[in-house]
């Protein structure tokens, strides 16, 4: 892990990390182990359909989880309950990071729906604005939040946008998944050259497939929709990737620490693969 203090005096938010075993854990466990105060970050419970409690991270699951990460790395961990699609909720969670922590160096936008997936002809329009709420909206909501707290503080600060593959290609049953992942690469770009002078990077992190628990859901709707066994499909998988295997949450935490550290300071407007070759380009 190399310098394993570098974030030491750095405060981090993380949105969508209340679940065990997701990329928000794995995100903020990195950044706690490498020194940063972190913030987790999730809805809390059920708001709507869109937001099922078994696809988010509830209030206890999420304290729990701050608590286990703070013995583990002796780092200061809080919870805060947001919806990312509300922009005051953002604002008060960036305010939390300030008052409780003393400032915000690092945010992650992490939060996402990657399970309302539907062939075209079946897709609804709540359920498209579902998506695009969430994984756009919630997202740019997250880098005016941070950005109105870092650019008056005149210490420069990196967002990071955990995208997906899904940035760069497309794939069936996901229309709304991949049109909210592939605006995430014209957000970056826009908004980097806005903040660059405030020494603020901006950048999408893209990784392949990752069988957290919401990819577990999504091998299995894949293979089904396909036609596949289980076992075919995941075989399938590994075939098109060169380093074979699919992605690991550890894989998308350290590239975000890379982004965080001075070793990135000058790379921002970025959307970065983290798909062992599968998407190289």
């Amino acid at each position: 892990m190399g310098n394993t203090k570098r974030f030491a005096g750095k405060v981090a938010v993380v949105t969508g990390s209340g679940r065990r075993k997701g990329l928000g854990e794995a995100i903020a466990r990195r950044l706690a182990a490498e020194g940063a105060s972190v913030v987790l970050s999730d809805i809390g419970r059920s708001a709507d359909a869109a937001t099922p409690d078994s696809m988010i991270g509830g209030l206890s699951e999420m304290q729990a989880l701050a608590a286990e990460i703070a013995a583990d790395t002796g780092s200061r961990v809080e919870t805060f309950t947001c919806d990312v699609r509300d922009l005051a909720s953002m604002r008060a969670m960036a305010a939390f990071a300030v008052e409780t922590l003393g400032g915000l160096d690092i945010w992650v936008n992490n939060a996402g729906i990657g399970y309302i997936m539907k062939p075209l002809l079946e897709l609804e329009a709540s359920e498209w604005q579902a998506v695009i709420d969430v994984n756009l909206t919630g997202c740019f909501n997250g880098i005016k939040a941070a950005a109105e707290i870092m650019v008056p503080a005149a210490k420069g600060g990196r967002i990071i946008n955990i995208a997906s593959q899904a940035a760069k290609s497309g794939f069936p049953f996901a229309a709304g998944y991949c049109s909210s992942k592939h605006g995430l690469v014209g957000l970056v770009r826009s908004t980097a050259i806005e903040l660059g002078r405030h020494q603020i990077t901006v950048n999408n992190v893209c990784p392949n497939h990752v069988t957290t628990g919401l990819g577990a859901w999504q091998n299995e709707y894949f293979s089904q929709k396909l036609g596949l066994s289980l076992d075919t499909y995941l075989e399938s998988m590994k075939g098109r990737i060169p380093m074979g295997r699919p992605g690991l949450p550890e894989d998308t935490a350290g590239a975000v620490a890379f982004l965080c550290s001075d070793d990135a300071r000058y790379i921002t407007a970025e959307s970065m693969n983290v798909s062992g070759g599968e998407e190289p380009h």
